[in-house]
């Protein structure tokens, strides 16, 4: 199976870019066309943006069978603000939409591994999707632990990534359900192919 993937930020790029995850793409037997595409904010990934029927068309272009986004959610996880913001999202048949809840950066909050090794000291997130603003209360948690905040989201997400960060590990915690949504997803896109 052939995908494209459109992300509305860096962070989410960077994770995606990882050789962790083209490796589980690889193990799925899933291969990605083209670059992850970074749509440059929410705003962009909708219905009404210029950019994203052409975006999703490129990435047809280059043999993209089916295109995913991955977007924060932004706010608390409800059944209502999930389909709404997920009806935001620019629609079509080979489009597939997956939020992260709150922010990207619950995932980060669920990989206590990563983050224990960052700290240097043994760390657990009970609920990391209920934390509203986790990119601000991790740069908290930093600063707590190592006397050092997040001054770059970019620079911390590559460091999550350098430092043995995976999708998988974060949707292992059961309170992440939106890491193991988005791999879901892939694997149910994927199997598609083989019916």
């Amino acid at each position: 199976m052939k995908i494209g993937i459109i992300v509305e930020g860096d962070c989410e790029r960077i994770v995606l870019k990882s050789i962790a995850f083209y490796r589980y793409l690889e193990m799925h037997q899933i291969q990605l066309v083209d670059d992850v595409i970074n749509i440059g904010g929410k705003g962009n990934l909708k219905q009404s943006s210029k950019r994203m029927p052409s975006q999703v068309q490129a990435l047809r272009d280059l043999g993209a069978e089916h295109v995913v986004v991955l977007r924060d959610l932004d706010e608390a996880e409800s059944l209502e603000s999930v389909d709404r913001i997920k009806a935001e999202v620019y629609q079509a048949g080979d489009v597939s939409t997956c939020l992260a809840i709150q922010e990207l950066e619950a995932w980060f909050l669920a990989d206590s591994v990563t983050l224990s090794l960052l700290f240097n000291a043994s760390f657990y997130c009970e609920q990391p999707q209920v934390i509203n603003k986790p990119a601000n209360y991790l740069s908290a948690l930093r600063t707590n632990y190592t006397g050092r905040g997040i001054s770059d989201k970019k620079g911390f997400a590559s460091a999550m990534i350098n430092n043995g960060f995976t999708i998988e590990r974060a949707a292992e915690h059961p309170n992440c359900p939106s890491a193991r949504y988005f791999l879901t997803k892939l694997q149910t896109i994927a199997s598609a192919t083989f019916l």
